[in-house]
């Protein structure tokens, strides 16, 4: 009898998965609710659809949908793409070590990096790739992710590069092994004058704390006694190279920054006292290219009273993102706190859920309602706070600078906007760089550089290559964009045959922003007092 009893039961079972699978169709959503209506449909679709169902193309489409539901910054990478998400920050990558951009369905080496497997083959600044092991690669295929995906490998394993130089015929074939290619987040140090040093932080990764000691360390030796940290266009990354660095300058017992989430307590973070740069007058550059990690530390600068933040106002990412791994490889970036300054201001600015257009398009918003003109521009959306010395700062949305650097339009003419959009400022100066190599490589110093291109007329031979490339002539507005254009020109080829040291270093000359951080260094104070805010 138990044995009957037992074998009814699990013919029951049988026949009501049965009538439940093939019967019930939609019904199963009224006995199931949230994610098992999810599971659900997919077997529904699986199990039924008219025809057959990708299930795993159907779910890779279907999860970044999902989350564009919450919030602009919870993302899902794909397997295949973690390795290449994960690159920029992790320091290191294994590869080839070259620079490169893509023009006309070809690769052009741009540079190859010093001490690299690329420059121990053989190969070339001005090089272009045409066959990787043995297979052509030009043409329609190539593109970022595919030379990405032909050129990096594991560290050890070789790849045979087939490559067409200037002035030279035939194709010239190298056998590169690839190894560990090391990346800097702290691009740029050097000093501006006698006093002050200055160093950019192009993004926060795993070693940017320990590349950031060093370059302290180099200017230290060079007699550093003012410091500017540039986060221009700097867009984030780890949240803990950020608090280490602002330790370095905070007296013992600040608050850096806290983290909060409705599963997450509440977190707060505190300076050390281990600083050994507690006192050095300190200026911060923003712009509103500068995000989540940048913020952290240009707000824990600024709502302590530690230095002066200068430029334009922050992106303002304010939330917190768990990498949350499958079991296939891929992950997602889930938010799952904000952050706040420490004068308790969000810097999280507003978004409305599920449409990603509005939030990606708020810069734009911001330049075409004067803000990047005018501070009076500014739309706070949060509550006053208040620093340490009771200068008022704002929340939700950016970190608002000190003092306000509006972009500089002098010279901006619709001839130059429409040249630099179309990117023909660019192609010129790459296929200028390309024609000139050789003599340009005998210049391995802006000092020398520089010099040289000033008297090659680039200017008019720009206007010659615009126009062959549809961009008809305009000598007015070429005479009044002129210092724009040699400024981009000139910058350019010098990053193409030098390096981003030299280029970033040339920028800075004449930089308005790098001008007023200098004048106040001048005037001996590292940030405004509460009696000078208020005079403003």
């Amino acid at each position: 009898m138990p044995l009957i009893l037992a074998a009814c039961v699990v013919l029951g079972i049988i026949i009501g998965s049965f009538y439940a699978n093939h019967f019930s169709g939609n019904r199963l959503s009224i006995i199931n609710s949230g994610s098992n209506r999810l599971n659900n449909l997919l077997h529904i679709i699986d199990d039924q659809y008219v025809d057959s169902v990708n299930m795993n193309d159907l779910v890779e489409k279907a999860i970044p949908e999902i989350l564009g539901e919450l919030d602009p910054h919870s993302v899902y990478i794909s397997a295949k793409d973690v390795s290449a998400s994960n690159d920029e920050l992790s320091g290191s990558f294994s590869g080839v070590g070259i620079e490169f951009v893509i023009r006309k369905d070809t690769i052009h080496i741009q540079n190859v990096i010093a001490g690299g497997p690329a420059e121990d083959a053989g190969l070339m600044g001005g090089d272009k790739i045409v066959t990787v092991d043995d297979s052509v690669f030009v043409g329609k295929s190539v593109t970022n992710e595919e030379a990405m995906r032909r050129l990096k490998g594991p560290r050890g394993t070789k790849v045979k590069i087939g490559v067409v130089r200037p002035h030279q015929k035939g194709v010239k074939e190298f056998v590169v092994k690839r190894d560990e290619i090391f990346t800097k987040s702290v691009s740029t140090t050097y000093m501006l004058d006698k006093e002050t040093g200055y160093i950019r932080i192009k993004n926060f990764g795993e070693n940017t704390f320990g590349e950031m000691l060093s370059s302290l360390a180099l200017l230290s030796q060079e007699g550093m006694d003012n410091l500017i940290i540039d986060l221009r266009d700097n867009n984030g990354g780890y949240m803990a190279p950020a608090i280490q660095i602002a330790d370095e300058f905070l007296p013992k017992g600040r608050r850096i920054v806290y983290t909060e989430g409705r599963k997450q307590p509440k977190e707060i973070f505190y300076s050390t006292g281990r600083g050994s740069y507690q006192d050095i007058p300190l200026i911060v550059l923003i712009n509103e290219g500068s995000a989540s990690a940048s913020e952290i530390l240009a707000g824990a600068i600024q709502d302590n009273d530690r230095g002066t933040v200068i430029g334009r106002r922050s992106f303002g990412k304010g939330l917190v993102q768990k990498p949350i791994e499958f079991s296939d490889g891929s992950i997602i970036r889930l938010t799952i706190a904000r952050y706040y300054s420490p004068s308790g201001r969000c810097i999280q600015k507003p978004y409305t859920t599920g449409n990603d257009k509005d939030y990606e398009e708020d810069l734009l918003t911001r330049y075409e309602r004067g803000e990047y003109f005018s501070i009076d521009s500014i739309k706070h959306t949060g509550p006053e706070y208040h620093t340490v010395k009771g200068r008022t700062v704002y929340g939700g949305g950016g970190i608002t600078p000190d003092i306000f650097i509006p972009e500089d339009t002098t010279g901006i003419t619709s001839y130059y906007k429409e040249a630099a959009m179309r990117g023909l400022i660019l192609q010129f100066a790459f296929d200028y760089t390309d024609e000139n190599r050789a003599k340009l490589k005998s210049m391995d110093r802006v000092q020398t550089l520089l010099p040289y291109l000033k008297k090659q007329n680039l200017l008019e031979k720009f206007a010659d290559y615009a126009e062959k490339n549809g961009l008809q002539r305009r000598n007015l507005m070429l005479q009044k964009s002129q210092a724009l254009f040699e400024k981009y020109i000139y910058s350019r080829i010098i990053y193409n045959m030098l390096d981003e040291d030299a280029w970033i270093e040339y920028l800075n000359s004449g930089d308005r922003v790098i001008d007023e951080a200098m004048k106040v260094f001048k005037k001996g104070a590292a940030f405004p007092t509460v009696e000078e805010e208020k005079k403003k």
